[in-house]
């Protein structure tokens, strides 16, 4: 008999005897029985005891997870805080071991890594600095003949840009050679931002060598084109920047027209820059009135509004740059709102027969519009109200109007010869002068401090004046300008006051402009190659960089004028 089979005879012995004990009532099986569920019970708890135990180790596995990722991240944003750099045991872990971590190894360093500052630091940009500096190459061969040569620089036109002084007219061939490398670094500008880590280092070098010498010490996140650069090149004193603008000959350009975009249908009777020099207003008699902004490459126009009922004579922008005034041969005028981009109509003006409103003044405090009424009268109208809030009254007919004193004075002329100074503050004249050789007044203009202005009258002779010396008694001008032989009709000051800009609509190519400091006329405007045509309108920029002029024939000319880097 196999084993399979001896098994199988014993357990069937043993579970026929299983059943005899059974069915006698034994109280084995009834213990048993009442053994097995205390043994289901045991089993559940136990079940239970080890889910829960299971459970905590999990939670204290995920927390202590945690506080690792927490402890990691302040590390990294903080330094090493709780992860001091530990020397490897098994390399260094007997005393000699340790001894040669002390002779070969610091036993401390500087996290620089907790300032949020720099990335890169100081000493070692300084170094970087010094590094460069010593591998600047010296030049391998010095003309000696550029010392021993002079260059005449009057002689040429072209080389008459490179003045100092207006009486300068021989210089050597080092100072020659060192004027045209400005004026190359002039036309072409680089690229400042490039150089910032090398302008750093040559501050940190100079700190270090000034403080011995001349005990100047210059603070810290200033640059040193402020203080010493000055001393290291001349490029300062040939770039004209806020420099005296020299006579003779302008240096400009002609850029594309202003409105190239959309040209105007009719003359242009107004342009005018917004305080942001970017900003560009045109208006004509073909009641458009056109907004460009003026970039000197395409010009592009922004916005374009059609006065119904209204040629436009003359529109102004207010000198806080909210509104534009727009008047023309009508009783009443308008107000165009540049925020919410509304017009608004105003007139006819209370207790007034005026049948035109075509010529006004913007106070430069943005308080006052005064408008030229009938028979002499000087119509003044609040800005804010729209409403006529006093009048002024010539003995002559009224021509045209100035500002001076930031608002608190207003200059007028017209049909007696006589220039009237009017205080607002009490609405009274203050001075009243005749305009020597002028029999009527046609244009009259005051320069943007208030110290000179000039008048224009219907023969075409300018004179410029210094206002407080007017003021005084003395009716002398400082020049009369004769240049122009027809009515002048407009004149205007740039905003440092060393050009003056007139002009006569009356004859082609009627515009100069005028050197104010020697009171001379620059002879190369207009071009002789280009005709402007007949100026009816000219403006510039806050800048001064732009010039541009409004012709009869719709167009608006823009210029760069390059003595001035800013528009």
């Amino acid at each position: 008999m196999s084993l399979i089979s001896q098994n199988a005879v014993l357990k069937q012995q043993r579970d026929k005897k299983l059943d005899r004990e059974i069915a006698d009532g034994s109280p084995i099986a009834h213990a048993d029985e009442e053994a097995e569920p205390v043994d289901e019970l045991k089993l559940k708890k136990s079940k239970k005891r080890r889910r829960s135990d299971s459970d905590d180790s999990l939670n204290q596995k995920a927390r202590k997870t945690e506080q690792e990722e927490m402890k990691r991240l302040e590390g990294f944003l903080f330094g090493n805080l709780y992860t001091p750099i530990e020397f490897d045991k098994e390399t260094y872990g007997d005393d000699d071991g340790q001894e040669q971590v002390a002779k070969d190894a610091p036993l401390f360093f500087t996290d620089r890594s907790t300032s949020n500052e720099m990335v890169v630091y100081e000493e070692d940009l300084c170094a970087m600095g010094k590094e460069d500096l010593s591998e600047e190459r010296k030049p391998v061969w010095v003309d000696d003949e550029e010392e021993r040569t002079e260059v005449d620089i009057v002689r040429v036109n072209r080389l008459r840009k490179l003045r100092k002084e207006a009486d300068e007219r021989v210089i050597s061939g080092a100072d020659y050679v060192a004027r045209l490398r400005a004026q190359h670094a002039k036309l072409n500008p680089g690229t400042e931002w490039a150089n910032i880590d090398r302008k750093y280092a040559h501050r940190c070098i100079s700190e270090d060598a000034s403080d011995d010498e001349s005990g100047v010490t210059i603070a810290r996140g200033f640059d040193v084109a402020e203080g010493g650069d000055i001393l290291r090149s001349n490029d300062e004193l040939v770039i004209k920047g806020s420099t005296t603008l020299l006579p003779g000959l302008l240096e400009y350009s002609r850029l594309v027209d202003a409105n190239a975009e959309e040209p105007s249908n009719g003359p242009i009777n107004s342009v005018q820059f917004h305080r942001n020099g970017q900003l560009l207003l045109t208006a004509g008699l073909d009641r458009r009135l056109r907004f460009f902004q003026v970039d000197g490459k395409r010009n592009p126009k922004i916005q374009s509004i059609f006065m119904e009922d209204c040629p436009v004579h003359k529109a102004s922008f207010l000198p806080d740059g909210t509104e534009v005034i727009i008047s023309g041969r009508r009783k009443f005028f308008y107000s165009f709102d540049l925020v919410k981009a509304s017009v608004s109509k105003i007139g006819p003006l209370t207790g007034r027969e005026e049948k035109s409103l075509e010529v006004f003044e913007v106070s430069p405090d943005s308080s006052t519009i005064a408008f030229i009424g009938n028979e002499g009268y000087i119509l003044l109208v609040s800005s804010r109200t729209k409403e006529l809030i006093g009048t002024l009254k010539m003995n002559g007919s009224a021509r045209c109007l100035a500002f001076a004193d930031g608002g608190q004075q207003l200059l007028s002329s017209g049909g007696d010869g006589h220039v009237y100074h009017w205080d607002l503050r009490t609405r009274k004249c203050i001075h009243k002068a005749v305009d020597e050789g002028s029999i009527t007044g046609s244009a009259i203009c005051a320069s943007p401090d208030s110290s000179l202005f000039a008048a224009g009258s219907s023969s075409g002779i300018v004179n410029v004046y210094k206002r407080e010396e007017f003021l005084g008694g003395k009716r002398k001008p400082l020049k009369s300008i004769e240049n122009l032989t027809t009515m002048v009709d407009h004149l205007k000051f740039n905003p440092d006051a060393q050009i003056l800009a007139i002009s006569s609509r009356m004859k082609k190519n009627g515009l100069k402009l005028v050197h104010i400091p020697s009171c001379n006329v620059f002879s190369n405007y207009p071009p002789p190659r280009f005709s402007v045509q007949y100026p009816r309108c000219l403006d510039f920029s806050p800048g001064g960089g732009f010039m541009t002029v409004g012709n009869a024939g719709g167009k608006v000319l823009l210029y760069k004028l390059h003595h001035y880097q800013n528009a």
